[in-house]
């Protein structure tokens, strides 16, 4: 059985550009312990062993000829909605699809970097949810309790990264579907600014809610997948400038105004975060004051910011949900959801995006005081697996609005945000704190979250191997 060192993707680049590891070597242990916790995480859909191990050879005669690219032979994971060509994109789906006839944008760029892709992670079915769970899979697990959940819906990558099965992975965030997972795994999550990061073969995903970006342990991991993946394709809506994140990762941020948010936007579910989070976050916001930030409590002017997000979000899935070719396969959940994004497109969905001008410049007046908004990633903790089954849509929405109250309003303004780890539970649950910038922020968010991590030490601390895939750590 292999062992990890749960080092992450710099250090797994270095080991290979230094000659201390070979590329077949790091995705042989990657395969093996995604193998081995098949049973217990169920983190992937698809795992290409074989072309994996070929591609890992390659990167190895590569490296002995003296190539260097900044991810060239490391074992890496993209989510379920991604298309890598020669599989289908179920995106947690049943019933058969195609295989895609190419790689996706952001998998082109992993590919150009050196990367070898071991497989495609476990997402709810459309992305829809914040659990990773369906008929045509079963139930992803929490490295950290296999009784709860990773989060979702990017809950196989962030599954398949806690526990060190790959050093880090891509996934996607349309109402905090990487910032939720991140908090629940004890892991860093970049949200990135609309476009950052390429969507296509879709222009504007879930009508411009959806991103895609990195999950890792460390920052400087998140930063550097970040940095390898942004960037547009030809026919992208939203392209804006290039960053460079891993720099922001090695900047001091220098001194901040840091806006403390408890109450989250308007959901009439009267969402208030669990004592567990909130005394978790005061923890991290404490740490902040002593790191010489100005931080106090404040209150963003959301308004009623969920008319803009439920006809986007309902017609997003309508307009992917009809694309498949069996929809009687669908959750009931999504049909309802197809049914009403079908009755809430056209009009009403350009009313609710014609919004966004005026929703920037309302909620971006705290920008005018403040350099981050701090809030919670969630109101609670992770559920336990199974919590929502058998729930109407309705239900299912209500209860997903009263645990993640926090996300989904960036995603609607199109701005960025991180998840970095806040501590755990009094049960050992990890939850998390989003920090939150103005359009471009992302470089300011990185580098205080990379001093955050200096000072916490959050990477030092992983769940037990034994536990997720029956090995031991390697010391």
């Amino acid at each position: 059985m292999s062992t990890t060192d749960f080092s992450g993707l710099v250090e797994h680049a270095r080991k290979l550009r230094d000659g201390q590891a070979t590329s077949v070597e790091l995705v042989e242990a990657s395969i093996e312990r995604i193998e081995a916790s098949r049973p217990t995480l169920n983190a992937f859909r698809h795992v290409r062993a074989e072309a994996a191990l070929a591609e890992a050879q390659d990167a190895d005669r590569r490296l002995a000829a003296g190539e260097r690219l900044p991810l060239l032979g490391v074992p890496m994971a993209v989510k379920d909605d991604t298309d890598v060509a020669g599989l289908p994109t179920l995106f947690g789906c049943q019933g058969e699809l195609a295989p895609a006839r190419a790689d996706g944008e952001v998998v082109r760029r992993l590919r150009a970097a050196g990367a070898v892709i071991v497989g495609k992670t476990n997402s709810c079915e459309l992305g829809q949810w914040a659990f990773t769970e369906g008929p045509a899979f079963g139930a992803t697990r929490n490295p950290w309790s296999t009784d709860h959940t990773p989060g979702g819906s990017s809950g196989g990558s962030a599954a398949a990264v806690a526990a060190g099965l790959v050093p880090a992975a891509l996934g996607s965030d349309g109402a905090g579907s990487i910032r939720i997972p991140a908090a629940w795994t004890h892991l860093v999550g970049i949200k990135p600014q609309r476009g950052r990061v390429s969507v296509h073969p879709h222009t504007d995903a879930f009508q411009g809610l959806t991103v895609n970006g990195p999950l890792a342990r460390t920052v400087a991991d998140a930063a550097l997948l970040l940095d390898v993946v942004q960037g547009s394709h030809p026919e992208d809506l939203h392209r804006p400038d290039a960053i460079d994140a891993s720099a922001a990762a090695r900047r001091e941020p220098g001194r901040l105004r840091i806006a403390l948010a408890w109450r989250p936007p308007l959901t009439l579910t009267g969402a208030r975060p669990h004592p567990d989070v909130r005394r978790a976050v005061t923890r991290l916001a404490d740490a902040l004051a002593r790191l010489g930030h100005d931080v106090e409590e404040a209150r963003p002017r959301y308004g009623l910011i969920g008319l803009g997000f439920v006809p986007r979000g309902t017609t997003g899935i309508a307009e992917i949900a009809a694309l498949h070719p069996e929809p009687d396969l669908l959750d009931p959940r999504t049909r309802t959801a197809l049914r009403n994004g079908r009755l809430l497109g056209g009009r009403v969905v350009r009313a609710a995006r014609a919004r966004e001008a005026r929703q920037h410049s309302r909620i971006g007046a705290l920008f005018d005081s403040y350099d981050v908004l701090l809030t919670p990633t969630t109101a609670a903790p992770p559920p336990r697996i199974g919590t929502f089954d058998g729930l109407s849509a309705w239900r299912t929405n209500k209860a997903m609005a009263a645990v993640c109250p926090y996300a989904w309003p960036w995603n609607v303004l199109g701005w960025p945000g991180v998840n970095v780890p806040a501590g755990f539970t009094a049960d050992g649950l990890p939850v998390g704190a989003q920090l939150l910038g103005p359009e471009g922020g992302e470089e300011r968010l990185i580098s205080l979250a990379a001093q955050l991590e200096d000072d916490l030490r959050w990477h030092e601390h992983y769940p037990d191997p034994l536990i997720s895939w029956g090995a031991p750590v390697e010391q």
